[in-house]
């Protein structure tokens, strides 16, 4: 065995190890506001984010990864392919080391955040300054502070249109059954035209943008239809109280959650497979290409490491976003999943690694600002964001450290 393949190895279970911490930290975030509102229960929550990351992360996630792997370093800068090879790694086990930290102590930090920074930090070290494409970090960096606010005021906006339109009005059963459907369809119509923009499959039809929006349209039209006869199954009466609107929206948190973690899984692998992506190429071709298919067994790899992750330790997180931030309902937690799930799904087709994160953190905030600055813990708050600030620079030193000492064991 060969150097190379013992990095491929090693990468393999360095990988994974990053995929199950996706899935103990930024995976939560998807089901957190679902099970704040008490919509499903934790295990639930569990089994439905588990199998939907993966199916994310397997079918759509390829496209995100080739930005991580391949735009953040010019690997033309380093000469040796070994250096990279064993970059890739230090990051791999610095991004890890640093997002389970965070799981243990309940904290939700940025993957993206992690692997980029770890990235970054043994770039600097093998090749200076010049070796990272700065032009490509700084369109990442902007996508970190968009995310956050994005998502908030996506939030914000439908949380507060649900309160003036349905929640003040005199006849609000009859107001939440005539919205309702109309936010169904948007949802439906946004994942439409996500699938026919980025998965292989959808790319394949390569249909004019025009046709692809009439069959957005067209589905969209048939969820408005089937919406507004569920929705008038679940409230019968419609003298009913608050309790009627809480339960037809929690069907759809329900629904938006799934949503959320769809996208997630689309987006997040790339924090885990990118690295080892491009270790796989360099270990069979000893040089970083330029274009290359990401092999689909990584991306198994990937969604099956995310599922493990959620399934042993999401829980942690889960409580701190969905419960701790500020207090969700079933109306709240659905304006949270919306932002959130709008700003990752249009980051990921943009192929930027936007930080899910700060997304869906962000929208809890968006809401719980509609309610005025009291409805927000800002304590928990700051303590988030001084996780966050602290991301980058620890995963880039921890990775600079297991850097220089892999070197120093290879080369002597």
């Amino acid at each position: 065995m060969d150097i190379y393949d013992l990095f491929l190895y090693l990468s393999v279970g360095a990988g994974f190890l990053m995929a199950f911490n996706l899935g103990a930290n930024d995976v939560a975030n998807s089901m957190a506001s679902a099970v704040g509102a008490r919509a499903i229960t934790v295990k639930q929550a569990v089994f439905i984010a588990g199998s939907l990351n993966f199916v994310g992360a397997v079918f759509l996630g390829s496209h995100v990864t080739a930005t991580i792997s391949k735009g953040i370093i010019n690997p033309e800068v380093i000469s040796d392919p070994k250096l990279v090879m064993i970059g890739m790694f230090a990051a791999l086990l610095a991004a890890g080391i640093w997002v389970l930290v965070a799981t243990l102590t309940s904290l939700p930090v940025s993957s993206t955040h992690s692997i980029v920074g770890a990235i970054t930090g043994f770039g600097l070290v093998a090749g200076g300054p010049d070796v990272v494409n700065w032009l490509k970090m700084g369109g990442i960096v902007l996508s970190w502070v968009i995310s956050p606010f994005f998502a908030a005021a996506i939030a914000y906006f439908i949380f507060t249109h649900i309160r003036r339109y349905i929640l003040f009005q005199h006849h609000f059963i009859r107001q939440a059954k005539k919205w309702a459907p109309i936010w169904v369809a948007i949802t439906l119509s946004m994942i439409s035209l996500s699938f026919l923009y980025k998965t292989p499959a959808g790319k394949s039809l390569n249909l004019h943008w025009l046709v692809s929006l009439g069959i957005a349209g067209f589905l969209a039209l048939l969820a408005w239809a089937a919406a507004r006869v569920f929705v008038g199954k679940i409230v019968l009466d419609e003298e009913e109280g608050a309790e009627g609107v809480e339960r037809v929206f929690r069907k759809m948190l329900v629904g938006t959650s799934c949503y959320v973690a769809l996208s997630q899984g689309a987006n997040d692998v790339a924090n885990a497979i990118g690295p080892v992506a491009a270790i796989y190429l360099i270990a069979k071709e000893h040089v970083l290409l330029a274009r290359a298919e990401v092999p689909w067994p990584m991306l198994v790899l990937g969604g099956f490491g995310i599922a493990v992750g959620i399934a042993l330790l999401g829980h942690k997180v889960m409580a701190t976003v969905g419960e701790k931030i500020t207090t969700l309902t079933n109306t709240r937690g659905f304006a949270v999943d919306f932002g959130a799930a709008s700003t990752v799904l249009v980051a990921s087709n943009l192929g930027l690694p936007v930080s899910t994160t700060h997304a869906a953190v962000g929208g809890v905030v968006g809401v719980g600002l509609a309610r005025g600055f009291s409805a927000v813990d800002f304590r928990v708050l700051l303590r988030i964001v001084a996780y966050w600030v602290a991301t980058v620079p620890i995963a880039a030193l921890t990775s600079i450290v297991i850097f220089v000492l892999l070197k120093w064991l290879c080369y002597g």
